[in-house]
């Protein structure tokens, strides 16, 4: 039975996707068989970070949705353009990045149950260990649907005064979807600031575990979604630190 991962944030700008991506490279690199699918239909962009062009994606999550194409068919294997070596394998469900598409979801309504059902099917299709949600920021139907069937929400925050209110609303929602366990990563903290300060304050606002304080890295910033940090540097100091994270993520 595959462990299904939310990664979800209230604002934007959170580091949601580059988060995403480096935790599905650790997991293929230790062996597992790993999915990943772009729900942040309004706003797609994982795909960027794994080295899938436009140009290469046929169908996509929205063709599914749409019920125009089997979920199967808007799957793709982007294990070979990860940058390294791993083990194991990354499927990716890219969400469409045409204006059209775009537009058609803003415009039209959907049925969010597609998505539970193509879940589920692609999880059994690709034998899948792991499947990682990349979420739309806020909370609409969809989010709460992914966040509804996860068996880990991880939520990201920056230390940042809207970031705190909005994490406080989606925790509270979380809990009330009755999430199995839900964790907190704060993301981009400032050099100066004191990490475990940071955590010991976040814990206390949410009652909740801070799976980890992750600092602002130029490094990360010059990589500008160009590929997976932790494969690119794997010596690096904050790959140690998703490391350990992704470690607490599975454990």
């Amino acid at each position: 039975m595959a462990t299904i991962i939310s990664v979800h944030s209230f604002r934007g700008g959170t580091g949601k996707s580059n988060t995403t991506a480096n935790i599905a490279a650790l997991l293929a690199a230790q062996g597992y068989r790993v999915g990943v699918v772009d729900t942040d239909i309004q706003s797609p962009g994982i795909h960027v970070i794994f080295g899938l062009d436009e140009e290469q994606i046929g169908r996509a999550l929205n063709d599914y949705i749409w019920g125009e194409c089997e979920i199967e068919e808007a799957v793709y294997d982007v294990t070979p353009m990860l940058g390294a070596p791993v083990s194991g394998q990354v499927f990716l469900i890219p969400a469409s990045v045409k204006a059209g598409e775009i537009a058609r979801v803003l415009q039209e309504s959907y049925d969010p149950g597609m998505l539970n059902d193509g879940i589920q099917r692609a999880v059994e299709a690709f034998d899948l260990d792991v499947l990682l949600i990349d979420t739309h920021p806020g909370l609409n139907e969809e989010t709460l649907l992914s966040i509804a069937v996860s068996d880990v929400l991880l939520v990201i925050l920056r230390p940042d005064q809207q970031d705190y209110q909005g994490t406080g609303v989606t925790v509270d929602v979380a809990r009330k979807l009755g999430v199995p366990r839900l964790l907190i990563l704060v993301n981009k903290v400032p050099q100066s600031y004191d990490s475990e300060q940071v955590r010991h304050r976040v814990e206390e606002a949410y009652e909740a575990e801070v799976v980890a304080v992750l600092p602002h890295s130029d490094d990360l910033m010059a990589l500008a979604s160009a590929g997976i940090f932790v494969l690119r540097y794997p010596d690096h100091s904050l790959t140690t630190l998703y490391r350990q994270m992704t470690a607490r993520l599975m454990a």
